[in-house]
């Protein structure tokens, strides 16, 4: 997040688009609620679904699934025509203007709902609410990164963020959500394959040579292979063995036939993690790790908030903690490392990290901090790019609207968008765990609009069988109007009803993210 989670509360305006908030991040849910009902601010809903969030909304917008870009690009025509914008900010602290202008020039607000069947004076009066907010935040989740366009989704909420002035201002910027636990701090430390820590480039001479010396090691200068490319590698037969760690690709990845049949081809498959998983269950080695309360060490949240955790009971069995077995693995395969404690690996952090640079463990002993934090005496950063941006100048994309790799036809009519429900969480596999959650929610459902029921003949509770090119699935129909007409919905937490069997592999070609929220499937009565 570019700003701070209690900053929602003070924002006049906040538009939400591609978060189911309240369901998955209940407490930032919290604050928008609590902004609405205790400070007036206005809410902007952009999204297919009839979300929770949609009840405290000042307007919903519910564009066609996958036409993200051009809600935003008709959002950005009408501050634009209606002089709106920010022409100090933009002439002092942004580059790209005229480019872009041009090329918003012809997403008038009734091209852009011949395109999203929004109705254009919907999108006039959501367009008039944030640029005339004197702060307004941009919440989005993965409803908006997990599509084969969705760089230009992110693009296109940080060109209109920028266009109002509101990016380095308290109470305004562009807020992912992270979508799991200490998702940023990984990130932060580098578990990408083109970045050491701190983001610091692979292929950058001077940031290799840096880490070479520090580890005492010589470092490829060529990035290393994304979750889907890995899986691909795989199932060609070019890698040969995979080592996972706290992640089940086995129910989350797309195309599940196709990882199944990629892991099967390994030569060694090593899993690491709490519990025996779906994709453990493939592994020729699963190695015990400890779970959050069995260790010591930070997470570092999505506002960039670096917090303790400590250990509070001791691990069952052999279970070790993830940083213990890393270094024992290494060092019998003849790179030692001798850490006597996390806190060592932090001291560590602090010296090769330079966002971290100031976050130790005597600071952060009872209230965390926010990189960055460059040294001992700095506070944490609160919101990101005040008075300046990190590159200098912020600059403006001229991104133009692109379908989705695969849309509705006759053969397959609806389109199929997958997320999470409140009582579980992602893969479940901690979550179907607890009985009190699976009584609150014992088994997958596929939502779907009554309109669309009555014409297949669908009853609530009744067996529905939902297939894609690439996949079939037996599951309980929930006729509810929470999709529009002509959209299915269903989770992924089941792995008797794995939804990721049918979802599309097709990758965004910068970012290397699946489209997980658009495919096209047909529904019949089972």
């Amino acid at each position: 997040m570019t700003n701070s989670i209690d900053e929602i509360e003070c924002a006049d305006a906040i538009l939400a688009i591609g978060t189911n908030t309240t369901e998955n991040h209940p407490v930032i849910g919290s604050c928008v609620k609590r902004a609405v009902r205790r400070r007036g601010a206005k809410l902007i809903v952009i999204d297919p679904r009839k979300i929770g969030l949609v009840d405290y909304a000042t307007i919903w917008l519910r564009p066609t699934p996958g036409t993200n870009v051009a809600v935003l690009n008709g959002l950005m025509n009408v501050i634009i025509e209606e002089n709106l914008y920010d022409k100090a900010y933009v002439a002092e602290r942004t580059e790209g203007f005229e480019t872009m202008k041009k090329t918003l020039a012809k997403y008038t607000p009734d091209y852009v709902e011949k395109i999203t069947r929004v109705p254009a004076g919907e999108i006039r009066t959501a367009a008039r609410i944030y640029a005339e907010a004197k702060s307004a935040s941009i919440l989005y989740a993965m409803g908006i990164t997990q599509h084969s366009h969705g760089t230009d989704n992110v693009k296109s909420c940080a060109n209109l963020a920028m266009l109002c002035g509101n990016v380095g201002i308290e109470g305004g910027g562009v807020n992912p959500l992270r979508g799991q636990n200490n998702v940023q701090g990984a990130c932060d430390m580098g578990a990408l394959p083109n970045v050491f820590p701190a983001y610091q480039q692979v292929a950058n001479d001077e940031a290799r040579a840096k880490f070479e010396q520090a580890w005492n090691t010589s470092l490829p200068a060529q990035p290393g292979l994304t979750i889907m490319e890995i899986m691909d590698a795989a199932h060609r037969g070019d890698l040969k063995a995979l080592y996972i760690m706290g992640e089940n690709p086995m129910i989350s990845d797309p195309d599940l036939s196709h990882v199944e049949a990629a892991l099967k081809k390994l030569d060694l498959l090593v899993v690491q993690d709490i519990f025996l998983n779906e994709t453990g269950r493939l592994a020729h080695v699963v190695l015990p790790s400890a779970c959050f309360a069995e260790k010591d060490g930070t997470f570092s949240n999505t506002e960039r908030r670096v917090q303790r955790i400590r250990k509070a009971v001791d691990a069952p069995g052999e279970a070790q903690a993830d940083w213990q077995i890393i270094s024992e693995l290494s060092t019998r395969m003849g790179y030692a490392m001798s850490y006597a404690s996390a806190e060592e690996i932090m001291d560590e952090i602090n010296t090769v990290t330079p966002s971290y640079a100031g976050i130790t463990y005597e600071r952060i002993e009872k209230e965390g901090l926010q990189w960055p934090c460059p040294n001992v005496d700095h506070p944490g950063t609160r919101y990101l790019h005040k008075d300046k941006f990190s590159r200098g100048l912020g600059l403006f994309s001229a991104i133009e609207y692109r379908p989705s790799d695969e849309v509705p036809d006759k053969e397959y009519p609806f389109f199929l968008t997958t997320g999470r429900v409140l009582y579980h969480f992602h893969t479940a596999t901690m979550t179907r765990r607890s009985e009190g959650l699976v009584e609150r929610y014992p088994e997958s459902l596929a939502e779907i609009n009554p309109r669309d029921a009555e014409k297949l003949g669908i009853k609530d509770g009744d067996f529905v069988v939902v297939t894609s090119r690439r996949g079939s699935l037996k599951v309980k129909a929930s006729v509810i109007e929470t999709p529009p007409e002509g959209t299915i919905f269903m989770n992924f937490h089941f792995s008797e009803a794995a939804v990721n069997l049918l979802t599309n592999p097709a990758l965004d070609p910068v970012g290397k993210i699946p489209e997980y929220k658009v495919c096209a499937v047909k529904v019949e009565a089972a």
